[in-house]
C-alpha cells in the first residue's frame, strides 16, 4: 500500500513541477529573447560605427588628396562631410582642417568658430587642446586680454599637453596688453624651464632684450610672424589617431 501512497506522490509532484514550468516558461523565453535582441543590438551598432568610422576614414584621405592638389572647395566639401559624421575623432581632425583653411584665407573668425567646434566635439586630449591653442592664437593680436587668459591657463594645467605653448602664448598676450613685468616673468621661465624648444628658448631670450631696451612696443607686429605654433598640426595627424576617438 505505501508504494501506492508514494507512485501518487510521486505522480502529484511531477505536474506540479510541470505546472511551474509551464507558468515560468513565458518568463523564461522573454529573458532569453531580451537576451538575444540585446546581443543583436551591439553587434549591430558595432558594425554599424565600424561602418561609419571607415566611411569618414576614406572621406577624409579624399580630403586631403584634394588639398595636396590645391582643389581647396573640394577638399572643404569632404572635410565638411566628415565633420558631419558620426565619429568624433575624424570629426576634429576635419574641422581642425577646415579651421586651417579658413585661416589661410582670412577668415579668422570662420577658423576660431571651427577650431572651438572641434575642441568640444573631440574626446582626445591632444586634438581638443590642439583645437582650443589654435583658436587663442588666432585671436593673439585682436582678442581683449580677459578673452584670452580665460582661453590659454586651462592649457597651461599639468600634464596638458601644449602647456609651455601656452604659457608663451599667454606671454605674449600680456606683453601685448602692457603687462610688462608679468610678461617678463614667463619670458624667463620659458627660457630656463625643461621641454622648452630651441625656438621658444630664442623667443623668450629676444622678447627679454625688447622688454629690458624698452622696445616691447615692436612685439605686436612681429607677433603674427612668430613661430608659436605646437609642434603638432592637424595635417601630421594621421587616421590612427582620429581612430582614438571613435567609434562614437
Amino acid at each position: 500500500m505505501s508504494d501506492v501512497f508514494e507512485e501518487v506522490e510521486g505522480q502529484i509532484r511531477s505536474e506540479r513541477y510541470r505546472a511551474l514550468a509551464m507558468k515560468a516558461l513565458p518568463w523564461v523565453l522573454a529573458l532569453a529573447a531580451a537576451a538575444l535582441i540585446t546581443a543583436l543590438a551591439i553587434w549591430g551598432w558595432d558594425s554599424y560605427t565600424k561602418s561609419r568610422a571607415d566611411k569618414a576614414s576614406e572621406t577624409y584621405m579624399q580630403a586631403l588628396e584634394a588639398r595636396a592638389q590645391n582643389d581647396q572647395a573640394d577638399a572643404f566639401t569632404k572635410f565638411g562631410e566628415v565633420a558631419r559624421s558620426g565619429a568624433k575623432g575624424y570629426r576634429a581632425l576635419a574641422l581642425l582642417q577646415q579651421g586651417g583653411m579658413r585661416m589661410e584665407a582670412g577668415k579668422t573668425d570662420e577658423a576660431v568658430k571651427l577650431w572651438d567646434e572641434a575642441a568640444s566635439v573631440s574626446s582626445d586630449p591632444m586634438l581638443a587642446d590642439l583645437a582650443r591653442l589654435k583658436s587663442a592664437l588666432a585671436l593673439l593680436d585682436t582678442a581683449p586680454y580677459k578673452d584670452l587668459e580665460g582661453r590659454l591657463t586651462p592649457l597651461m594645467e599639468d600634464k596638458r599637453p601644449f602647456r609651455l605653448n601656452a604659457r608663451e602664448a599667454l606671454a605674449f598676450a600680456r606683453l601685448m596688453a602692457g603687462k610688462t613685468t608679468e610678461a617678463r616673468g614667463d619670458f624667463v621661465f620659458m627660457s630656463q624651464v625643461l621641454g622648452a624648444t630651441d625656438g621658444q628658448r630664442k623667443r623668450a631670450q629676444a622678447a627679454i632684450n625688447l622688454i629690458d631696451s624698452g622696445s616691447a612696443g615692436a612685439i605686436p607686429v612681429a607677433v603674427k610672424a612668430a613661430a608659436l605654433l605646437p609642434p603638432v598640426s592637424a595635417g601630421s595627424l594621421d587616421a590612427s589617431q582620429a581612430q582614438q576617438g571613435t567609434p562614437q
